[in-house]
């Protein structure tokens, strides 16, 4: 009897941070463990919006995209593996699903379906976000998922958007484990202890674990950061601002809030507006929601809106302020922004006793560097 080998090859995320592409083959059966954008290789050729990627082909030709065959939606061969499972909605990890064939299934937590669909949907003409067409199957933790000769437990963790998972793959070799990514300093962090003891449990022979803060850093609980949040806010006279991601549902939290205990409204972009009103289909994510009393949504000066802003904007027509508004009512607002929210600074007029709470990652390179002194350029 000859015996099978199980083998994973990396096609991205190995001294990189993110662009995870993990081939697991076990036999006939192959699967990809993610299927992420690659953030070096991709700045190599390109600076979005200004310079964006026209064709997938040119993408594969600057090997950005992986010499794949039978994977990408412009390869005539058949699919040459059988699912791709997604960890979570971070562009590192799911971007370039665009460009797989949608013969392919895709499978991923019930959550990270509604922050991929958004996205597509806020970043429709975008060449990397295109998941029109996606065969998606949705799990939560507890299920196992068969694929050929692999069986796929996905257990939940905390991470800093909603939906992450890690997987516990059983293969003809034994267990094989893969942690997404994951932190135990966030609001839930029992769902990283949960996923680490079931994967201890499962006695693996292999783990491909992310490592991108293997350091010793300080790390301050959600907790830890509300109360910040709550001191520096009860401080402030003036206008608070707010930089943090938009698919961080434990900081929206945090603010809202450090928000109502301050007697302020927490204002969102549209973009977040968009993405909490797809949130709120899930009904296991405290979030909260676009009707609520303390929360209202920022419309910048443009002249030109998409579908998606325009059913927002008739949606919650009560909800909607301005610049001018913010200007008026600065003592009582928390507005979310980020560096390319600024100009509206000009319109708004923020008063002395204004503050600038700056509550996402940290620069990690040059490009990112230039950027925060930027940002610090425009509230001086």
């Amino acid at each position: 009897m000859v015996r099978k080998e199980a083998t994973l090859t990396f096609y991205g995320g190995v001294n990189e941070i993110g662009g995870n592409k993990i081939l697991l083959k076990d036999g006939d059966t192959a699967v990809f463990l993610d299927f992420g954008m690659s953030f070096a290789l991709r700045k190599q050729y390109y600076s979005p919006p200004l310079l964006s990627p026209k064709s997938d082909r040119s993408l594969q030709e600057l090997g950005i995209l992986p010499k794949l065959e039978g994977v990408y939606r412009f390869d005539d061969k058949p699919p040459a593996v059988d699912a791709i499972f997604i960890s979570h909605g971070h562009m590192d990890h799911s971007a370039y699903l665009s460009f797989v064939k949608r013969e392919i299934p895709v499978y991923c937590g019930e959550t990270t379906k509604i922050i991929l669909q958004a996205f597509g949907e806020i970043r429709k003409a975008d060449l990397e976000f295109n998941v029109e067409g996606i065969d998606f199957h949705t799990f939560r933790t507890g299920d196992t998922v068969k694929v050929g000769d692999l069986e796929i437990e996905p257990v939940h963790v905390d991470h800093s958007l909603p939906g992450a998972y890690g997987f516990i793959i059983h293969t003809s070799r034994g267990a094989v484990v893969y942690t997404g990514d994951f932190r135990d300093h966030g609001a839930k962090d029992e769902m990283t202890r949960e996923f680490v003891e079931r994967a201890r449990a499962a006695e693996p022979v292999a783990i491909v674990c992310e490592a991108t803060n293997m350091t010793n850093v300080s790390v301050s609980s959600e907790k830890e950061v509300e109360a910040k949040l709550n001191h520096v806010v009860s401080q402030t006279e003036g206008l608070v601002l707010a930089e943090f991601a938009y698919t961080d549902v434990d900081r929206l939290n945090s603010f809202y809030r450090t928000a109502l205990k301050n007697n302020r409204c927490l204002t969102v972009s549209l973009r977040q507006a968009y993405l909490i009103e797809a949130l709120s289909s899930d009904r296991k994510l405290r979030i909260p929601r676009l009707s609520d009393e303390g929360v209202l949504i920022f419309r910048k000066s443009k002249e030109r809106l998409y579908a998606w802003e325009k059913r927002i904007l008739e949606r919650y027509q009560d909800k909607v302020v301005d610049a001018e508004q913010v200007s008026k009512r600065q003592r009582n607002i928390i507005l979310t922004m980020s560096l390319y929210d600024l100009e509206q600074l000009v319109e708004i007029q923020p008063k002395p006793g204004s503050c600038y709470v700056f509550s996402s990652s940290e620069p990690f390179n040059e490009e990112m560097e230039i950027d925060f002194e930027r940002l610090v350029n425009w509230l001086r």
